[in-house]
């Protein structure tokens, strides 16, 4: 049996890229200080707070649920609530809907469901086979739409995601693979909008394996099945590559976070901020006349329309 390395119990988890064994003890006191760390470096949790969790009952949305509410429940200063997504995912969402009511419930949060059909008068899944659009496209505008009016509406100053340092190292990867560097950008909010809710990732500096390893250990109800919209093929290569590059040189996705960390001061001189409008149609903040999300719903009514 391995010893942890602090203490000599037996360790439940190595971290590679510190060369590091860890009882159960230890490995919650590194995984909370990493998010404590990530939240303190960039500001994210402040006096007057009232925060918003995107919480769609996956298990990086129900750890990050657990964690702020073991940080903050105690703090007079600060509230939380937690926001579910119902996109309309036959065989998929109904069990993830399930586990935030309970993790909510459990915890004394204030938890609140929208769906895409109460709200757009669709499922995913009928847009899907309505549409022309990757799937992904439709619930990524759908999604943050719906997350951001919901939180906005509740009275809101900060959006939480779970989003941890695998994803985050994803999608930076992938906007420069496909030289989206001013969508890169982006990924570091400059100032607050009028309309749009700060988001915040206090996950962004713990791998997702060690979320995992952290929900297990306080018996949290976690949902691993992949979303069956998940294919997009570029993602998939990218995961991958970061994968096998982290198994044979641990720690490189640390590297290139802090490479990019290292540029946000270019990024934000390159693509300032730009003052976002109100959206024609509903009021939305965008960067144009109308948001993509009333795009995309005419587009699809008008194919509803000529389907019927």
């Amino acid at each position: 049996m391995i010893s942890c390395d602090k203490c000599k119990r037996p360790a439940v988890t190595y971290i590679r890229h510190a060369n590091l064994h860890l009882c159960a003890k230890h490995f919650i006191e590194y995984f909370e200080r990493k998010v404590k760390y990530a939240i303190k470096k960039f500001n994210m949790i402040e006096s007057g707070d009232r925060i918003a969790i995107a919480l769609s009952g996956g298990k990086d949305s129900v750890t990050l649920t657990y964690v702020l509410h073991k940080f903050l429940s105690k703090r007079r200063d600060v509230e939380l609530f937690a926001i579910t997504v119902d996109e309309g995912i036959e065989g998929y969402r109904p069990p993830t809907v399930k586990i935030a009511r309970k993790i909510t419930s459990e915890l004394g949060i204030e938890h609140i469901i929208v769906s895409f059909k109460d709200y757009f008068g669709m499922t995913l899944d009928e847009m899907v086979k309505l549409g022309d659009k990757k799937p992904c496209t439709y619930c990524g505008v759908f999604r943050k739409y719906l997350l951001n009016k919901t939180a906005r509406e509740m009275g809101a100053t900060k959006l939480a995601t779970g989003h941890n340092l695998d994803d985050e190292v994803q999608t930076i990867l992938l906007n420069f693979l496909q030289a989206d560097i001013e969508r890169l950008a982006r990924l570091i909010p400059q100032r607050v909008q009028e309309g749009l809710i700060m988001r915040i990732k206090p996950f962004r500096e713990v791998y997702e394996r060690d979320v995992v390893v952290y929900g297990l250990l306080h018996n949290l109800p976690m949902d691993m099945n992949e979303c069956p919209y998940s294919y997009f093929p570029v993602r998939a290569m990218v995961r991958d590559f970061i994968y096998n590059f982290e198994e044979k040189y641990p720690g490189r996705k640390y590297s290139i976070m802090r490479s990019f960390e290292t540029l946000i001061p270019c990024l934000k001189q390159m693509f300032p901020q730009i003052k976002l409008n109100r959206c024609e149609r509903c009021g939305e903040p965008t960067s144009k006349r109308i948001c993509q999300a009333c795009v995309l719903l005419e587009e699809l009514r008008e194919k509803k329309n000529l389907s019927q």
